[in-house]
């Protein structure tokens, strides 16, 4: 499968992942389809990226800087919020940057 549709389909998957303990608490619709998005946007800029470093750091580096912006507003108020949602990420992208460098062809 081409490095680009992996990386979308690896989003996905990984979106739906991060999503489930989301909706167990029942946070908003918004929150929800935000976390998602993240991932997919996450998957494509991994699998589109020429950065030369191995691909877990890739992973771990691109999806840090995709969540900086909302991370922003969700600590806003509350920065102890962050503390989940950053080590979802750093395991998330992490394996996101190994699944599509293994996988994407």
């Amino acid at each position: 499968m081409n490095k680009i549709k992996t990386g979308l389909l690896s989003g996905i998957v990984v979106g739906i992942f991060d999503v489930i303990p989301m909706l167990i608490q029942k946070l908003p619709w918004e929150a929800n389809i935000s976390a998602f998005l993240m991932w997919v946007v996450t998957g494509f800029f991994i699998s589109t990226s020429t950065l030369n470093i191995k691909p877990v750091l890739k992973g771990l580096i691109i999806s840090l800087l995709v969540l900086l912006p909302a991370s922003i507003l969700i600590g806003w108020k509350e920065p102890l919020s962050l503390l989940p949602i950053l080590g979802m990420t750093i395991m998330l992208g992490g394996l996101l940057g190994y699944f599509i460098h293994k996988f994407g062809k």
